[in-house]
C-alpha cells in the first residue's frame, strides 16, 4: 500500500489534541519564550561538535600511542551521535532556530554524519513520525529480513536468536549510510514522487548525493592517508569504531522510543484507515524512558521525550522536560495511554524481551 493511500481518524470527540496543543500554547506565551532552541542548546551544539572534530584534528597533528587513538576514535563516535540528536535532529524539523537559513545550515551537519539531508527528512519526518509503526510504511521499523521487530513481518527460522546478535546490527547504521542505504533510499523516494517540502529534481538530487559523498570520503580518509601519511589500516579501523560507536547510540535510543513491549504497530483496515487520530496515534505508538535523568535529557537530544517529541516535532527539544507534564496529565484526563520506562535499564530489557518475543516461531491461526 502506498504511504498517500493511508488515512487517520479525524474522530476525535473529546478534543484531546485540541486541548493539549491550547495548553501547550499557552505554556509558551504566559512564559514569554519561543518554541525553538536557545543558548543551552547552542552551546550544546559546540560541546558536541568538539566531542566529534576536535580528535580528529589532534589525530592529524599529533602522534598518540594505540589505546589513545581507540579512546579518541570511540569519543568521535559518541560526538558524532551527539551532533545527530542535539543539532541535526532539530534543525532538520525547523525547530533549531525561527530563522531556515540556520535551520537549514544546522540541518547539513547530516552531511558531515555520512548521510543525506533529502533522504533523512523523507524517512524520518515524512513516514516515521506520519506513519509511526505502522508496518510497511515506517521505515524505520525495517531491518531487511535479519531483524523482525513486528509480529506482521515474516518470520525466519534465525529470528528466535535476534535477541543476542541484533547488538552486533544496530551498530552498522551509520555505515549503511556511506555505503548503501543512501543510494538506495534516493532511488526509492525520488520514484515514489516523496518528499518533505518540495521535491528536488532528481539530477538536483543525485548530484549533491555524490559530491558530499566525494567529500566525506575525502576528508575522513583519503586526507589523513595522503597528506599526513598516516596508515590507511589505521584509518579505516578508527573510522569503523566511530561509526560504530555513533551507530550503536543512535540504534538503541531509537529502538527504547518505539520497539519495546508498551507499543502497539497497529495496521490500518482494508481501505487504508486508521482507527485513531494522528496524534492518539503516537500515544499508543510511542513511549518515554529515563525523563527523570539529566544526563539522558541532555545527552540525547530530548529523544527520551519520545512522546513529547512526537506530538510537536517543531519544538525544540529543549523544552520537552517542562511540557512533559502537560502532555501527560492531559492524556491521562483524557483517558490515553502515557507510555514511560522509569529507567533507561527497564526500557533496554522490555526492547530484548520483545525482541525474543518476535524471534519465537508464530503459531498456526487454525
Amino acid at each position: 500500500m502506498n504511504p498517500k493511500q493511508i488515512t487517520f481518524s479525524r474522530v476525535d470527540s473529546a478534543k484531546f489534541f485540541r486541548t493539549l496543543n491550547k495548553r501547550v500554547n499557552s505554556y509558551f506565551k504566559e512564559n514569554n519564550i519561543s518554541r525553538n532552541g536557545n543558548w543551552r542548546l547552542h552551546l550544546k551544539t559546540i560541546i558536541m561538535f568538539s566531542l566529534f572534530l576536535c580528535p580528529y584534528f589532534l589525530f592529524l597533528g599529533l602522534d598518540f600511542p594505540w589505546w589513545a587513538q581507540l579512546l579518541l576514535t570511540v569519543v568521535m563516535g559518541v560526538g558524532m551521535a551527539g551532533v545527530g540528536m542535539n543539532v541535526m535532529h532539530d534543525a532538520n524539523h525547523g525547530a533549531y532556530s525561527s530563522k531556515k537559513w540556520i535551520n537549514k545550515v544546522m540541518g547539513g551537519s547530516m552531511y558531515i554524519l555520512a548521510g543525506n539531508v533529502y533522504n533523512w527528512q523523507v524517512q524520518h519526518n515524512v513516514l516515521h513520525h506520519t506513519y509511526t509503526n505502522i508496518h510497511g510504511h515506517d521505515e524505520d521499523m525495517e531491518a531487511g529480513r535479519i531483524l523482525r521487530f513486528s509480529k506482521h513481518s515474516q518470520w525466519k527460522r534465525f529470528h528466535k536468536f535476534q535477541h543476542y546478535y541484533s547488538i552486533f546490527f544496530y551498530g552498522l547504521l551509520t555505515i549503511n549510510w556511506v555505503l548503501t542505504s543512501d543510494f538506495m533510499q534516493t532511488k526509492r523516494y525520488l520514484s515514489q514522487k516523496l518528499a518533505y517540502g518540495k521535491l528536488p529534481k532528481p539530477i538536483t538530487q543525485w548530484s549533491t548525493l555524490i559530491i558530499t559523498k566525494l567529500i566525506y570520503a575525502g576528508i575522513w580518509i583519503v586526507v589523513p592517508i595522503l597528506f599526513f601519511n598516516l596508515a590507511w589500516w589505521k584509518i579505516l579501523i578508527g573510522f569503523f569504531i566511530m561509526h560504530y560507536v555513533a551507530g550503536l547510540i543512535l540504534s538503541i535510543v531509537f529502538q527504547l522510543a518505539h520497539i519495546v513491549e508498551e507499543t502497539e504497530m497497529p495496521l490500518p483496515d482494508a481501505s487504508g484507515s486508521m482507527k485513531n487520530t494522528w496524534a492518539i496515534h503516537q500515544l499508543f505508538t510511542t513511549v518515554n524512558f529515563s525523563t527523570n535523568n539529566k544526563l539522558m535529557n541532555w545527552f540525547t537530544g530530548g529523544l527520551n521525550h519520545q512522546v513529547e517529541h512526537h506530538i510537536f516535532p517543531n519544538i525544540s527539544h529543549v523544552h520537552y522536560s517542562r511540557i512533559s507534564k502537560i502532555v501527560k496529565e492531559t492524556a491521562l484526563e483524557f483517558n490515553l495511554p502515557y507510555h514511560e520506562y522509569k529507567t533507561t535499564r527497564k526500557a533496554v530489557i522490555a526492547h530484548f524481551r520483545h525482541l525474543r518475543e518476535m524471534g519465537m516461531k508464530p503459531a498456526i491461526s487454525a
